[in-house]
């Protein structure tokens, strides 16, 4: 959390949605954003993962990113804009099909993780030339200032942060979505389509990162309050906060930027080199290639790993790990898992110490405490392939 003023804080679109239901409201990535309602972070845990939680991630970066000499053109229009972002990330955005999105890094030049985000490959002959592309919230900015510099000239950014972004994820989101979206219950995880609501045009993607099965929605807020205000209505639906969000996402897996990745860690650290295709390996033509390709080929100094303290008392981010009295990593996200009923955590440690079974200790309150590594996730994916 950051410790801006309420004075300086911006507010979604859905703020006064928050407020109805009872949100406790926080500073977050410049936002004044719902940490958790009434029914607290466990129970908002427990139920996204039994029936649909509603997440407001309006304060994230949509964008758009378009040919500066016009869209349309189909293969050879897309091959083009993919060209320039592939400059930046080290994914295949040029294999993408139409519908298709894609998990990716932004690169430094050193190989380092500037943010991870996902990139969509439209549908639509008219929307060859352009790209939905969502990047974190906290350093959107940044990203889209460097967006700007890198592709001047040649393509314009779009910003759609003045829209609901909403995800609902959990086993019931499905029912719940097609009741709104005819036809969405077809997409595959990490697909997305194009939809009329009210005669305003929205994005439903299959994605999220709870681990669930789950959807989110791009809409201007005129059609995007009433939909996210009768979707509260439905008895399967509840709406979640960040603690919930955090938990949700750590049980799973999945990497915060900022915290488990930053511009210090390469892909092959951060336990992502999967998000580097073949075809770009070969051509090893994206920044920091060198450096990134060697960890790849002969393993890297540190890893990220899981870690599930054998103690009651969760580690928290910061925390030392050492191996008998040395240290020998740092955790970078921790706390308690509601699903599986124990402290969950991550963290990166030395590369000989990342076999799941590793006995490790926890420096909790200037304590050694008893852990393990072990794979991830703590929780299996139910994404829908």
């Amino acid at each position: 959390m950051s410790d801006q003023t309420t004075e300086n804080l911006k507010r979604t679109p859905l703020y006064d949605v928050h407020v109805e239901h009872g949100a406790k409201l926080v500073p977050f990535a410049g936002y004044e954003m719902p940490v958790q309602y009434p029914m607290g972070v466990k129970d908002e845990h427990l139920w996204t993962r039994e029936k649909a939680g509603l997440f407001d991630v309006s304060h994230m970066g949509p964008c758009f990113l378009s040919l500066e000499d016009g869209i349309g053109g189909g293969d050879e229009a897309h091959a083009k804009i993919a060209a320039l972002v592939e400059t930046l990330v080290p994914s295949d955005i040029a294999g993408l099909k139409e519908g298709q999105a894609r998990l990716t890094v932004l690169l430094n030049e050193d190989g380092g993780i500037l943010d991870d985000l996902i990139i969509t490959r439209p549908i639509g002959e008219a929307a060859q030339g352009s790209l939905y592309i969502v990047v974190n919230g906290a350093v959107k900015d940044a990203d889209w200032a460097l967006f700007e510099r890198s592709f001047q000239g040649k393509a314009v950014l779009t910003r759609a942060d003045d829209r609901i972004l909403f995800a609902l994820q959990g086993p019931k989101a499905v029912d719940v979505m097609s009741d709104f979206f005819p036809g969405c219950e077809d997409l595959k995880f990490m697909h997305h389509m194009p939809f009329e609501l009210n005669g305003t045009s929205c994005i439903v993607s299959r994605c999220g990162y709870t681990g669930e099965d789950g959807f989110e929605v791009l809409v201007k807020p005129e059609a995007g309050l009433p939909l996210v205000k009768e979707m509260l209505t439905d008895e399967r639906v509840q709406p979640i906060g960040l603690g919930a969000r955090d938990s949700l996402r750590l049980e799973a897996g999945l990497c915060l930027y900022g915290h488990d990745m930053d511009p210090t860690r390469d892909p092959v650290e951060a336990d992502l080199a999967w998000v580097i295709q073949k075809v770009r390996r070969e051509r090893a033509d994206f920044p920091g290639a060198d450096r990134i390709l060697k960890a790849r080929a002969e393993g890297p100094a540190e890893k990220r790993v899981g870690i599930r303290p054998l103690e009651r008392a969760p580690a928290r981010e910061g925390t030392m790990i050492e191996v008998g009295g040395e240290p020998v990593g740092i955790v970078t996200s921790g706390g308690f898992g509601p699903s599986v009923d124990h402290p969950v955590a991550m963290g990166y440690v030395r590369s000989d110490l990342a076999e799941p079974g590793t006995k490790i200790d926890l420096m909790v309150r200037g304590k050694a405490r008893p852990a393990e590594v072990v794979s991830l996730p703590f929780v299996p994916h139910n994404y829908k392939r």
